[in-house]
């Protein structure tokens, strides 16, 4: 009979050993399977409690939160809908229209399992959908201006990533409506409660339709004056669509940058268009800018100091503002407008549809613009009153041309001449008072000279071109028998004194009238004495 083995001593002591380890492991494992449970479970009301004590402290406000979840798996996955917070201690808070300070339609972050036991509990990036902030009129904002640090934040972040985010500013100044910026996407960094944001931002504008690229700080939040709190940065505004404000054309791109305060903020930057049009005329020019500008961030108000312009061989400085309006919708424009040394064709082909130009020559021109908002077209809005100087003009259109020259040199007493190459050679100069209204160009003064030659009318001109209305007076230096020849001559000599000035030259009613294509010169008697018999009575 064989005798029974005998197992060693120590593998015994190894095979208990090895029980023994996987029991524990077996344990700890269903101990910590269960703390993630409870953890998981607990962890929901401290969250809870703590986004909202943080909150509460910083707004000294009323936080509503309807939707608060925590999942476990790698860390805790935190995530909440409808999230808002009210003015301090608004006693309005549920009634009906009372709109947050700020609002918030989801958010989520995740932190480590440890982090949960650390107070503050600090988190990296929160993610936010539907962001909105509601900023009340300068007035009420006690709401954000009373804001203080009472405690310690029970929740620390450090980036904050939002989808989908809106500003509104809200005013209480008649004839004003709040500011609205829709921002795509926001990016927030290095946020704390006492120092300022690093932010990256996508915004849509609206009028003219374009994407704006914006990256910069923000703040330190001013509590006692919001409209202090600094701002700096640089921007860029890429494929805005000109068509968008009815009556002109074009694709605009700009960058630049801005630093100030709020209510301050001081903008340089540059502007290029390289196809602007507007529609009345129809003709794409080149046009670029540079500006200095003040921008109201609390009422989106520009105040311009100034814009220099360019168009085609052209340049103009413009001062002024552009103001948001309620009633129309929209924003108005208001300039002073300075030409220096421009192309009368310049601005002749940026305004006019007659191609080519309708003259040549040198300008310069003050001018107010205005534009108020409204669905018309621009021509038809815009308004313009001021005065101008014309030098060196030819006209483009030989059949005017050749009637300006022949006046001049029929008017110094030189009728041969009137029908020979030296009719071309002859420059003119104009000069006067113009108003804008509704695509109508009035004149009440425009004096029109050239070499023994000088007409003063006034009329007016639709800027379609299809109608010329001018009356006025033309001195001649020549009397009329010495502007002509042969048997003409002869005739009209009797008729010199009725026509002479102070016994010398010859003064005559003219008109022009017509449309671009058929302009129409001629003597205009009858309007002439139309105009002594309202004078006599």
């Amino acid at each position: 009979m064989p005798l029974p083995t005998e197992v060693p001593t120590s593998a015994k002591g190894n095979r208990h050993q090895g029980r023994w380890i996987a029991w524990t492991a077996l344990a700890l494992g269903l101990a910590f399977a269960l703390i993630l449970v409870i953890s998981a479970y607990d962890a929901g009301p401290i969250l809870r409690g703590r986004v909202i004590r943080t909150l509460t402290d910083r707004f000294q406000s009323r936080v509503e939160l309807d939707v608060f979840h925590v999942t476990v798996k790698n860390g805790f996955h935190v995530s909440g809908q409808d999230l808002r917070i009210y003015g301090k201690n608004d006693p309005n808070t549920h009634q009906p229209g009372v709109q947050p300070l700020i609002a918030i339609a989801s958010f989520r972050f995740t932190i480590g399992w440890w982090n949960l036991l650390h107070t503050p509990t600090h988190v990296d990036t929160v993610h936010l959908q539907g962001l909105s902030l509601n900023i009340p009129p300068a007035e009420n904002r006690q709401q954000i201006t009373s804001m203080r640090k009472h405690g310690k934040a029970k929740i620390y972040v450090d980036h904050f990533q939002c989808d989908h985010a809106e500003l509104v500013i809200n005013t209480s100044r008649m004839g004003k409506l709040p500011l609205v910026f829709d921002i795509q996407n926001l990016a927030m960094n290095n946020t704390s409660a006492a120092g300022g944001i690093e932010f990256e931002a996508d915004l849509v504008n609206p009028k003219p339709v374009g994407m704006i690229h914006a990256k910069g700080e923000f703040g330190p939040f001013n509590e006692n004056r919001p409209q202090d709190t600094p701002v700096s940065g640089i921007y860029s505004f890429s494929g805005a669509d000109l068509s968008t404000i009815r009556g002109i054309a074009g694709i605009l791109s700009s960058v630049g940058r801005y630093s100030g305060s709020l209510d301050n903020i001081v903008v340089d930057g540059k502007t290029v268009t390289p196809d602007f049009k507007v529609a009345r005329s129809g003709h794409a020019v080149p046009l670029e800018t540079e500006f200095h500008a003040i921008v109201d961030g609390t009422t989106g108000d520009t105040y311009l100091q100034p814009v220099t312009a360019k168009i085609l061989d052209s340049s103009l400085i413009a001062r002024g503002a552009v103001v948001k309006m309620s009633n129309p919708l929209g924003h108005r424009v208001t300039l002073n407008v300075e030409i220096g040394a421009g192309k009368i064709q310049d601005l002749l082909k940026l305004g006019i549809r007659t191609d080519p130009p309708v003259m040549t020559g040198k300008v310069r021109l003050l001018a107010n613009f205005d534009l108020p908002p409204g669905e018309e077209d621009l021509s038809d809005r815009l308004r313009l009153d001021g005065n101008f100087q014309v030098w060196g003009a030819h006209f483009s259109n030989d059949k005017i041309q050749d009637k300006v020259g022949a006046l001049s040199l029929r008017s110094q007493g030189k009728p041969k001449l009137a029908k020979t190459e030296l009719a071309d050679q002859i420059q003119s100069h104009l000069g006067g008072s113009f108003r804008l209204r509704a695509g109508m160009l009035s004149f009440s003064t425009l004096q029109f000279t050239l070499p023994g030659t000088e007409v003063t009318m006034s009329g007016r001109y639709s800027l379609d071109g299809n109608e010329f209305d001018f009356h006025g007076k033309a001195r001649l230096q020549a009397k009329l028998s010495h502007m002509t020849t042969g048997f003409k001559s002869i005739l009209l000599k009797p008729v010199d004194p009725l026509f002479s000035k102070n016994g010398a030259g010859t003064e005559l009613p003219v008109k022009i009238t017509g449309t671009r294509s058929e302009p129409h010169f001629g003597l205009d008697f009858g309007h002439h004495e139309a105009n002594n018999e309202a004078e006599g009575r």
